[in-house]
């Protein structure tokens, strides 16, 4: 018998014992992207940390038992707004950064969740669960735009641990004239006849952010759920926003038992802005390192630690993965030992699971069989050595080449921020550049750059 699963909840603030509602159909539901651009590695850690707690659930629980539902957020301002930018149709948009939302989650080797509904797919029962609300006094109409009333909700703050007036001076709230109350928050807007929108007792319009989650959560696991997962950006005002809405809709207490929250991922130790120009996409990436580098790296620190991108984690992953491909050869990773699985069943222990990894590399290079056996099985389990030594070894051959006017309008810029006083930007496109595989040298007044 596998031992206990312990998990930190944001909701308790500690770690607690997982008991589900249900052994035997044990939920998770996971915030998925907003398409309006392309994911990048901040996006990838929630994909890979929470592929991974559902590869365990599945092991805890068996594989028929556990239901994974993640979403897709295809309306949105933002994606307005990127379809105007891109000067492309909102359908077009959607659709382009849907695909390569599905091509980074299997370079990342990432399993498919149970269910990946889209948001514009439940329009219905987004506008069935509005009225519900106004029904029960918790939203209200003004001027065809519907809030929430906060007021209404005697444990909003919860999650996040706050009061009201500390959520309202410490966080980004939408500023509306239509508001009752400064922490309302919308749930149905109006549309303009060149935006999407759909037919509703309050008029055309499109709903507001949170309510999707709430709805597509409610329509596969239920209005009362184990798991509900994200980044920790999300914790206010999204997922306390769920919390309110889904509980007075459901009339309910409680809508998940369980609320993770992975911790964010910085660049050379600063904050990914594209103000700064430091973001690194999931598809950038895919042009020049193997995903496995790339999930290895993500798993290198505890999910809930902050997270710092940078190419000395890249080689170090990489070099490991070199090691670890000369003990490979295909098995049958049906079973798994349970005590390699330990270190995940205490909060998801990734370090100290790859501490394992490690040593058990060790003992099979001594000639040790069982040794080599358990390695190559707790390797897979977390999704690495999946592919075959001969794939491996052709990606790290290849040498993928950039867009050459890519790196000299980089360098151009560069040396605009340079000359500007601004080095901080200078410095961050130099190393932006080196995550691409480009290194950039300062000679006699003139920048050269070269391939890795």
């Amino acid at each position: 018998m596998i031992k206990n699963l312990n998990i930190y909840n944001t909701l308790s603030n500690k770690k607690e014992k997982f008991i589900p509602i249900n052994k035997d159909k044990v939920g998770m539901y996971v915030c998925g992207p907003t398409v309006y651009d392309f994911s990048h590695i901040g996006n990838a850690r929630p994909l890979v940390v929470f592929d991974v707690l559902f590869r365990l659930l599945k092991k805890v629980y068996g594989h028929s038992n556990v239901t994974y539902v993640r979403n897709i957020t295809d309306i949105d301002d933002k994606i307005i707004e990127s379809s105007k930018n891109k000067k492309i149709s909102i359908e077009s948009l959607t659709n382009d950064i849907s695909k390569s939302f599905n091509k980074d989650c299997m370079y990342l080797n990432c399993l498919k969740p149970s269910f990946e509904p889209k948001a514009t797919d439940h329009i219905k029962e987004m506008i069935n669960m509005i009225t519900k609300l106004i029904k029960n006094k918790n939203a209200y109409e003004n001027q065809k735009h519907v809030y929430f009333s906060v007021s209404s909700f005697k444990n909003y703050g919860k999650l996040s641990n706050k009061d009201s007036s500390e959520l309202v001076a410490g966080s980004r709230v939408e500023i509306s004239k239509y508001k009752k109350n400064p922490l309302d928050f919308v749930l149905w807007k109006p549309s303009d006849e060149k935006e999407p929108g759909w037919d509703s007792p309050w008029g055309r319009g499109r709903p507001g952010w949170h309510l999707e989650c709430s709805v597509m959560s409610g329509k596969f696991l239920g209005k009362y759920f184990d798991i509900h997962g994200g980044g920790l950006d999300l914790v206010f005002p999204h997922h306390e926003n769920e919390i309110a809405q889904s509980c007075c809709s459901n009339k309910n207490d409680k809508f998940a038992n369980y609320w993770i929250h992975n911790g964010f991922v910085t660049f050379d130790k600063e904050k990914m802005s594209k103000s700064i120009g430091n973001i690194v996409t999931i598809k950038s990436l895919s042009e020049k390192i193997n995903g496995q580098v790339v999930r290895l790296a993500l798993l290198s620190s505890h999910y809930k630690q902050p997270l710092d991108w940078n190419e000395k984690l890249i080689d170090e992953s990489k070099n490991t993965l070199n090691k670890w491909y000369n003990q490979f050869e295909q098995i049958d990773t049906s079973e798994l030992d349970e005590d390699i699985i330990l270190p995940l069943l205490e909060d998801l222990n990734t370090p100290e699971y790859i501490s394992k990894l490690h040593y058990l590399y060790e003992e099979s290079s001594k000639g040790n069989n069982l040794a080599k056996v358990k390695f190559l099985k707790a390797c897979n389990f977390i999704g690495l050595l999946e592919e075959d030594k001969k794939s491996w070894e052709n990606f790290k051959k290849s040498k993928v080449t950039i867009d050459e006017n890519f790196i000299n309008k980089k360098i151009k810029d560069r040396n605009n921020a340079r000359n500007n006083g601004d080095y901080k930007l200078a410095d961050s496109i130099r190393k932006e550049l080196e995550i691409e595989g480009i290194i950039i040298e300062d000679k006699q007044e003139q920048t050269r750059w070269k391939y890795k």
